[in-house]
C-alpha cells in the first residue's frame, strides 16, 4: 500500500493542516469525493426518483449506481437490500421500531455499545415493554462466546451488537454468533460502523440480518449511512419515517407503501453524499480492505512500542496491538483526557478525540471517566504516530504528577 502516494489525494494533509487521529469519528475525504459532489452541484443538482427530465434522471442513475456498488463492496448480489440513511445510529433506529417487538420480548446486546445501538433500546424498554439482557465483555472489552451462551435463548427476537467497539477496537465474532443465534430463529443486526471502514465485510458470508454502518467514517461526505436487511427482513420492518417517496398510491383514507429499499427513504435524500460515496467506495476498493487492515496493525504496533515506557500511561483495551483495530484509547495519570486532547492540538498540531465517545455504560461500570483516543486510518503513516507519542511523551513529562 503506497501511502505516501494515498496522503497526496487529501487536501487536508496536503496543505498541512496537522495530524488527524480521529477517524473513528469521521474520516478525512479524498479529492475524487469532494470533485464528485461539485460534479453534482455544478451539473445536475436535481431531486431523483421523482422527475423525469434529464438532471433528475442522471441523479437516479447515479444513486442505482452507488447503491450497486455497496451491494458488491459488502459482498452482496441484490442492491434493493441496501437503504440508504444518514447514519449508523438511523438505521439502528428504524430496526429497533420497525422489527415488530412487543411487551416482554427479549433482546441481547453487549455491555460495550455505542449509543446508536444502546439508546433505542432504553426507550424500546420504556414505551414497548421489551427485556433486554446484556452479553458481558472482559475487564478489557475482549467478547467471550461462553458469555453469548449463557443469555441466548429461544425467548430471545433479535441479537444487536457492534461489531467492533469504538473505545477498545475489538471485534466480535459475527459469522459464529449469527450462526448460534440462527440455530435458535433468532435474528442478528449489526452496527457495523466501526468495522466495514477498517475490514472486510462480506455480509453473505456472515448470514447477518440486518447491518448497518456511516458512510462518512469510510471516507463518503458527511451524513451518509446505509442499513443493509435481507429481502425477507425488509418486507417485515415497519418504516420509521412516512412521507412522499415510499408510497405507490394514496387517498383520503389508504397508503399503499412502496417496497424496499424506497419504503425506508422518504422523503428528498441526500443526493451529493450518496453520489459523493460512490467514488469513496471506488477509492476503498481499490486500495484493498486487507491491505487497510494490516497497514491499522502496523500503525498500532508502533504505539505500543513508543508508548510502553510512558509511566501513568494506562492503554484502555487488549494490550495486543492486533486486537485494537484502528482504535488507541488510554489515560494518563494525573491528567484529565479533555486536557490531553487540547495540549495535543495546541502544542502539536495532533487531533485526537477525549470524553466518553458514546460508551458511556461500559466506561462508568470499570470507574473509567472518560480517555483519549487517537484512531488510524489508510492516510496515517509512521511519521504520524512518531508525531503523536514524541507529543504524549512531552505532555506527560511536563504535565503529569
Amino acid at each position: 500500500m503506497d501511502v505516501s502516494s494515498i496522503r497526496q489525494d487529501f487536501p487536508t494533509i496536503r496543505n498541512g493542516k496537522g495530524v488527524y487521529l480521529d477517524s473513528a469519528c469521521q474520516s478525512l475525504k479524498p479529492d475524487c469525493v469532494i470533485a464528485k459532489v461539485v460534479e453534482y452541484y455544478e451539473e445536475y443538482p436535481a431531486c431523483g426518483g421523482r422527475s423525469v427530465h434529464s438532471m433528475g434522471t442522471r441523479v437516479s442513475m447515479e444513486v442505482d449506481e452507488t447503491r450497486e456498488k455497496l451491494a458488491a463492496f459488502f459482498g452482496c448480489d441484490d442492491p434493493s437490500e441496501f437503504v440508504f440513511t444518514k447514519n449508523t445510529t438511523e438505521g439502528m433506529n428504524t430496526i429497533a421500531r420497525g422489527f415488530g417487538l412487543k411487551k416482554d420480548d427479549v433482546i441481547v446486546t453487549l455491555d460495550v455499545e455505542h449509543n446508536s445501538n444502546h439508546v433505542e433500546w432504553l426507550a424500546m424498554e420504556s414505551d414497548v415493554g421489551i427485556k433486554r439482557r446484556y452479553c458481558k465483555t472482559s475487564i478489557d472489552g475482549e467478547f467471550d462466546i461462553e458469555e453469548f451462551k449463557k443469555v441466548i435463548g429461544h425467548d430471545v427476537k433479535l441479537v444487536s451488537m457492534g461489531q467492533t467497539s469504538n473505545v477498545t477496537g475489538c471485534t466480535i465474532p459475527v459469522k459464529e454468533i449469527t450462526e448460534i443465534a440462527h440455530d435458535m430463529g433468532v435474528a442478528v443486526a449489526i452496527d457495523g460502523a466501526q468495522s466495514s471502514p477498517h475490514m472486510s465485510v462480506d455480509l453473505k458470508d456472515l448470514d447477518v440480518d440486518f447491518f448497518c454502518a456511516s458512510l462518512h467514517k469510510m471516507l463518503a461526505p458527511t451524513g451518509v449511512g446505509f442499513m443493509y436487511g435481507k429481502e425477507e427482513r425488509l418486507k417485515e420492518l415497519r418504516p420509521l419515517i412516512y412521507g412522499g417517496g415510499i408510497v405507490g398510491l394514496t387517498t383520503y383514507d389508504s397508503v399503499k407503501i412502496s417496497p424496499a429499499p424506497e419504503k425506508f427513504e422518504a422523503g428528498l435524500e441526500n443526493y451529493s453524499g450518496i453520489i459523493g460515496a460512490s467514488a469513496a467506495l471506488d477509492y476503498l476498493s481499490k486500495v484493498g480492505m486487507d491491505n487497510i487492515t494490516e497497514h491499522e496493525h502496523h500503525l498500532q504496533r508502533l504505539i505500543q512500542k513508543d508508548v510502553e515506557d510512558i509511566k501513568g500511561l494506562h492503554i484502555i483495551g487488549p494490550d495486543d496491538p492486533d486486537k485494537r483495530g484502528g482504535v488507541f484509547s488510554f489515560n494518563v495519570d494525573g491528567l484529565n483526557s479533555h486536557d490531553i486532547a487540547m495540549m495535543m492540538d495546541n502544542m502539536g498540531g495532533i487531533m485526537i478525540r477525549s470524553g466518553m465517545h458514546c460508551a458511556h455504560p461500559f466506561l462508568v461500570s470499570r470507574d473509567i471517566d472518560g480517555t483519549a483516543r487517537a484512531s488510524v486510518y489508510l492516510y496515517n503513516d509512521d511519521k504520524d504516530i512518531e508525531r503523536f507519542t514524541d507529543a504524549l511523551r512531552k505532555i506527560v513529562d511536563t504535565f503529569a504528577k
